[in-house]
């Protein structure tokens, strides 16, 4: 498991989503939360929305990394309820499912990429479709559903609100530590107490060291190295151009490749016409990929799962 620092402490990545999703709640130092149904009268113009309640079912099968998600987020809004306040539970879009760009599933893959390439052009043809990652309506989904009941909390209660969240705070000596509140439970109880410094340097060694030994067995692979070079020989053949071979790297190559074709500040700007010219370029090269890797991709992403490595493979 990758780790990032968050407010000067480490803590696993799918749990730094989840703290980012909470920005805007470190802003009080003050107050205390109102217990579940004492908010004055309706009319007041104080009255804070009654505290949800319940959390989500982790799915069944889930993976280690989506159990801790959950387990993270419904903790946080167990913690936020005996606190008389509403906090609902992100779990949608923070656990990683398979992608259906990466030809791992080939007749997904073919579904997806006749339809949106690899894409990245296809936000701004599709601004309304939620499916699309990065257009107008899936953008949309990622406003935090407690907005409505945040927006109507008054001033006294907000303050209280993200007290009981918690926050990050820089002391004077420059160091960032994570401060009491649903937060830094909800991650401790998905995740596990925060870890020394020395702790996640060992950890990050080991990480790396196993990282290095997958990636030596895949790229050293007889029958991986000889489909990798035909994949590579038919991308060519359709005029494509090929900066590697390693079977680690080639499966990503030309959607990576297709990257630098994209405007600097963003296709939502770009006029219909030219992002749809633009899009049925993709189309087209992100199918030959998809083809010319076939064979490839079936013999790897099984090879992959025996060696698996962080960051980007197949």
């Amino acid at each position: 498991m990758a780790h990032i620092r968050i407010a000067g402490a480490f803590w696993p990545v799918a749990a730094a989503a989840g703290v980012l999703v909470l920005a805007g709640c470190s802003q009080g130092d003050g107050g205390s939360a109102a217990p579940a149904g004492s908010a004055r009268s309706a009319g007041s113009g104080d009255r804070a929305p009654s505290p949800s309640t319940g959390g989500v079912a982790i799915p069944e099968g889930a993976d280690e990394v989506t159990r801790q998600i959950y387990v993270s987020e419904n903790a946080i809004a167990a913690c936020m309820r005996k606190k008389g306040f509403t906090y609902t539970p992100r779990v949608s879009g923070l656990a990683a499912a398979a992608s259906p760009v990466d030809g791992q599933d080939y007749e997904r893959a073919k579904t997806y990429r006749e339809k949106f390439g690899f894409g990245f052009f296809a936000p701004a043809v599709y601004p309304d479709d939620p499916t699309v990652v990065g257009s107008r309506a899936h953008e949309a989904q990622d406003v935090s559903p407690d907005r409505a009941y945040l927006d109507a909390l008054p001033p006294a209660q907000r303050k209280a609100y993200d007290k009981a969240m918690g926050s990050a705070k820089q002391l004077a000596s420059g160091k960032k530590v994570m401060l009491p509140g649903c937060v830094k439970d909800g991650i401790e109880k998905g995740y596990g107490p925060e870890k020394s410094q020395a702790e996640l340097d060992r950890e990050h060694a080991a990480d790396e060291e196993r990282d290095r030994a997958a990636k030596q067995a895949l790229n050293g692979d007889p029958t991986l190295v000889s489909l990798a070079q035909r994949f590579a020989s038919c991308l060519r053949d359709e005029g494509i151009a090929v900066t590697t071979t390693q079977p680690t790297a080639i499966g990503d190559m030309v959607k990576f490749a297709t990257v630098k074709t994209l405007p600097q500040d963003g296709v939502q700007k770009m006029d219909q016409d030219a992002a749809r010219a633009e899009l049925a370029r993709e189309i087209g090269i992100a199918l030959k990929d998809l083809e010319c890797g076939k064979e490839f991709r079936a013999a790897y992403f099984p090879e992959l799962a025996k060696h698996s490595f962080s960051g980007i493979g197949g």
